[in-house]
């Protein structure tokens, strides 16, 4: 069976990008290797295996287009208002707390903040299925 064991985003600059992931999820650089050309810098924290892998093309000084295709990448917390404090106190201005109902039940409690790259980030509040 397949597991699920990163995903990778293009950043303009490595310290700015691995200080935010730090910063606001406790990631931290689980390996980085330096290429001609390139660098890719991986990161985790103890909650999980999964790795978020940074590719830092050198040289590249313009944005990325994230286009309309991306969408976000998760992270659930056990308490989403106090997490969402947290975020906003650190001025990373995350979107206020909503809630999402399937019919008659609660699906989600979530908020989005983005990174320093325009990447948006879900965090929503351990329950249901997102544990």
């Amino acid at each position: 069976m397949a597991k699920a064991i990163h995903s990778m985003i293009r950043v303009l600059d490595e310290q700015r990008s691995t200080e935010f992931y730090t910063t606001a999820f406790g990631l931290q650089v689980a390996d980085r290797f330096p290429f001609e050309g390139f660098t890719l810098v991986y990161l985790r924290n103890a909650e999980t295996d999964f790795e978020l892998e940074l590719t830092i093309n050198h040289g590249r000084t313009e944005p990325y287009q994230l286009g309309d295709g991306y969408g976000h990448i998760a992270f659930s917390v056990d308490d989403v208002n106090a997490e969402r404090e947290r975020l906003e106190d650190l001025g990373l201005a995350p979107t206020p707390v909503k809630t999402l109902e399937h019919g008659s039940n609660h699906l989600a409690t979530f908020f989005f903040v983005q990174d320093p790259d325009g990447y948006k980030i879900e965090v929503l509040q351990r329950n249901g299925r997102y544990k």
